[in-house]
């Protein structure tokens, strides 16, 4: 797995489509547990253990997960403010699909699945102002705003 650099975020990191997923992985599998553990993260990336192990390395390396050997990864602040950016470009995207352009939820997702990784800020925010900034994406989940704090819902767990 190259390191496959992608196009600059407002941060100024280089960024690819595999390391924002595998921070969106992180970001999912620790809202259950207080660390990602490689296997998890393998399972959720559909990625061997090996090359989650170095994909980890590599964002320890930037600052961006705290990696404890043999016991998992979590974000660090900084990590967790980007793989909520990329949620929110994720959520605004699937939000905009449906009600602007007639996807359905049952086939959103792999389409914003596409298109997170190389929608500007600019683009996300302007997207969101068009849809009246909604609170939540079309799945119920919250939507993080532009600074990266995300609402925790009633009857959200």
């Amino acid at each position: 797995m190259g390191d496959g650099a992608g196009p600059a975020r407002a941060d100024g990191m280089e960024a690819s489509r595999a390391v924002e997923d595998c921070l969106k992985a992180v970001y999912k599998l620790t809202r259950e547990d207080d660390l990602a553990s490689t296997n998890d993260l393998a399972g959720e990336l559909g990625l061997s253990a090996a090359s989650v192990t170095k994909m980890v390395k590599r964002l320890a390396a930037r600052g961006l997960v705290d990696h404890r050997i043999y016991r998992g990864a979590q974000l660090t602040d900084r990590g967790e403010l980007q793989a909520l950016r990329i949620i929110r470009r994720h959520r605004v995207i699937e939000s905009y699909l449906i009600e602007k352009l007639g996807f359905t939820v049952d086939n959103v997702h792999e389409e914003a699945e596409r298109l997170e990784h190389s929608a500007s800020d600019t683009l996300i925010d302007a997207m969101a102002r068009n849809l009246g900034d909604p609170a939540t994406d079309p799945h119920g989940s919250p939507i993080p705003t532009r600074d990266g704090t995300i609402a925790a819902l009633a009857g959200s767990g």
